[in-house]
Order: C-alpha cells, then sequence, then structure tokens
C-alpha cells in the first residue's frame, strides 16, 4: 500500500519574533482549504500569539544573520 502525499508547512509567528512550528498535513483531503491560523505559545515573545500558515523560504532571508549579508570579499591593505 502506498504512503499518502504529506505537505509540510510552516506556522509562523504573528509577533515578528522568526520562532515556527512545523506542521504536516494530507494534500489530497486539504483541496482549497483555508490557511490554518492557531493560538500558540511563542517562547520568544514569552506569550501566546496568533500562528499563521505562511511559506519559511521568505523568512529566512528576512531573519538571516547580519554578518552573512555583509561583504564576502576580504578588504584589501596596501
Amino acid at each position: 500500500m502506498a504512503k499518502a502525499a504529506k505537505e509540510t508547512f510552516f506556522l509562523i509567528s504573528s509577533e515578528g519574533t522568526g520562532y515556527f512550528y512545523t506542521n504536516r498535513k494530507n494534500k489530497k483531503k486539504g483541496k482549497g482549504e483555508n490557511k490554518l491560523k492557531v493560538r500558540k505559545y511563542d517562547p520568544v515573545a514569552r506569550k501566546h500569539v496568533l500562528f499563521e500558515d505562511k511559506k519559511l523560504s521568505k523568512l529566512k532571508k528576512k531573519y538571516a544573520p547580519s554578518a552573512a549579508s555583509g561583504d564576502t570579499e576580504p578588504s584589501k591593505k596596501s
């Protein structure tokens, strides 16, 4: 018997702390379903906040460390 196709999605904190939960849902059963919104605990904000179903790839760029996005070329000394 084949396994059901599952999709991994991320619940992102609405506080903007960068904290997220991961979850999986069946692709076949959830056609046309609305985005999931759940009230869960955010340990960074230290309170319960609304978590929304979003893509994580956009947030990786937003919360990337500033050192990684700086100059990649070594400085030249004369």
